[in-house]
């Protein structure tokens, strides 16, 4: 039985672990999702939770109490102007753990260790496009037929040069000849 473990020591010393966690949870804040070993993600989501659930109020007492763990100026600056107000109507579950299958060379659980209003950039470009008009598929067919118009230009200049020093390679042969 689990009884009376309050976290999971990773095989690490107190430093190394406690290092290891202030890094993870930066990082988590600075990118808003993370690849790691799900036991690793789990430990740094309680850390993590717990940094947000302070972040919503923003108190100098608080601001001191997170740069305890984040040494980051603007990471922390971030954590509470940006992260924080996003969860202001969320009691509690900032993150997620989705799985994405075992390591390769030590078969460990890998995870990805997001926020929970986290989008992909692809999505977050998406809704910053306005609809586009038709006019604007004609342009890219353009560009095409002038980079092929290119690329058969360079090609031939490519095959001018390769003469031209053909030419010259064979005249430096002949001229020792003559002498």
């Amino acid at each position: 039985m689990n009884h009376r473990n309050g976290f999971n020591p990773l095989s690490r010393t107190t430093a190394h672990r406690r290092a290891m966690s202030r890094n993870m949870v930066t990082s988590l804040f600075r990118y808003e999702r993370i690849t790691t070993t799900k036991s690793k993600a789990l430990e740094v989501r309680k850390s993590a939770e717990k940094l947000i659930t302070r972040a919503k109020e923003d108190t100098v007492h608080n601001r001191r109490e997170a740069a305890k763990f984040i040494a980051d100026e603007k990471i922390l600056n971030k954590l509470f102007t940006e992260i924080a107000p996003r969860m202001k109507e969320r009691n509690g579950g900032y993150t997620r753990v989705l799985k994405l299958g075992y390591r390769q060379g030590d078969a460990a659980d890998v995870v990805i260790l997001e926020l929970v209003d986290y989008k992909l950039d692809t999505e977050a470009k998406e809704e910053k496009k306005p609809a586009k008009k038709s006019t604007d598929s004609e342009a890219p067919k353009a560009k095409k037929t002038t980079s092929k118009a290119k690329a058969e230009g360079s090609s031939e200049a490519k095959t001018t040069a390769k003469k031209s020093t053909t030419k010259k390679a064979a005249e430096n042969k002949e001229a020792p000849a003559s002498k």
